[in-house]
């Protein structure tokens, strides 16, 4: 059966997300596979067109992917009726207006998060977006890891009884810059281009704390800028004006209390750059990104305090893990296909520009907090 196109606008893709985990990793491999399967058996193949300001750096990577369109020109691109949805994965700062620009062209939107920097912004597109009637999507990758999805079957299948408490640890460190290269960019660093640990994290909290563990009531947040000064991409020293390290407290529907620390300033001890410890009254479990073990209550060891002799529990071994008895594929593309089914079939799709926008709501929150020094409510977003 032949396949249908589905044309897409791809800006932002030259830099790490964007290229690796959308435009390879996704984008080009469904290609490979042939194109998305509908509910009637049909594909359809998407046909990108790559969108960047360097026309060096984009026709190279056009033509290092076999990717047969690009162009530096958005404005023209998108007054093309034979591409349906525009995506970005540029910067923070340019995304509310590149989707303004999107909407009222007739494009519908997937795009990575934060979709602002503001809740106003955030709430501007998304009605922007209510009045056009167009489509729309925000990543939330973090859903769609097997780790996370596991911690989602065991709920789902009652595992923890009645949920007590969620512990997140993520980071790592990032090098300074001076003696070895930083894995993230300086921007990150500096909070007048859109940098912040809170800013990049705390929406990803947000829909994974509301989709796996309950519906955030309130925040109480402690932001940190612990390194004052780091070295750019070409070697020049920079004053980093950005919270680098952040420690943060949730309370959840359901007399949930999540505690996650995350910072870019932390070295790793522990299995994976992120885990969520989950506790339950019928038991607990650990995932990271890919594994995850559990602890029934009927296998839970009984540890009596003792600090005059060497702990005899081997504690790690009290861990069962949770076997691999799904295929999971690749998160961003699984949820591009889940989206682009969405726009061409009218499937159902729940992670649309509100979600985004309750991550902006509860990044405020998450610095107003820390600014006031004291808790905040999350209110109900209302659009």
């Amino acid at each position: 059966m032949s396949s249908k196109r589905l044309g897409i606008i791809m800006h932002g893709v030259t830099g790490r997300m964007g290229m690796n985990q959308h435009l390879i990793r996704s984008i080009l491999a469904i290609r490979k596979a042939g194109g998305v399967v509908l509910s009637d058996g049909s594909r359809v193949m998407p046909d990108p067109i790559l969108i960047g300001r360097n026309p060096d750096k984009i026709s190279a990577l056009a033509q290092q992917y076999g990717v047969t369109r690009w162009a530096t020109d958005l404005d023209k691109a998108l007054l093309n009726p034979e591409d349906d949805i525009f995506f970005d994965a540029g910067t923070t700062q340019m995304r509310p207006e590149l989707l303004e620009k999107a909407i009222k062209a007739g494009k519908h939107i997937y795009c990575e998060k934060p979709i602002a920097t503001d809740l106003p912004q955030a709430v501007k597109v998304c009605k922007l977006a209510k009045e056009a009637g167009i489509k729309n999507g925000v990543v939330q990758d973090k859903l769609f890891l097997p780790g996370l999805m596991k911690l989602k079957m065991l709920r789902d299948s009652g595992f923890f009884g009645r949920m007590t408490s969620v512990r997140g640890e993520f980071g790592y460190w990032v090098f300074e810059g001076d003696w070895q290269p930083a894995q993230r960019p300086s921007w990150n660093y500096r909070s007048e281009d859109g940098g912040g640990i809170i800013l990049d994290m705390v929406c990803h909290w947000r829909y994974v704390l509301d989709n796996l563990f309950g519906e955030v009531k309130s925040v109480s947040c402690l932001g940190a800028r612990h390194i004052p000064a780091r070295w750019d991409e070409s070697g020049k020293t920079y004053e980093a004006t950005a919270d680098d390290a952040a420690y943060a407290t949730f309370e959840l529907a359901g007399d949930v209390v999540a505690q996650i620390n995350m910072s870019w300033v932390t070295r790793v001890y522990r299995d994976d750059l992120v885990t969520f410890q989950v506790d339950g009254t019928h038991g607990s479990a650990v995932a990271g990104l890919t594994d995850c073990v559990i602890q029934p209550r009927q296998g839970t060891p009984r540890p009596v305090w003792n600090p005059d002799e060497k702990q005899a529990i081997d504690f790690y071994s009290t861990w069962q893990p949770v076997p691999d008895n799904t295929v999971y594929d690749n998160g961003f593309k699984t949820q591009w296909e889940m989206f682009i089914r969405h726009v061409v079939e009218d499937a159902p799709y729940k992670y649309n520009l509100v979600e985004g926008a309750k991550g902006v709501q509860l990044v405020e929150n998450a610095l107003q907090s820390w600014k006031e020094r004291r808790w905040v409510d999350v209110p109900a977003l209302k659009l």
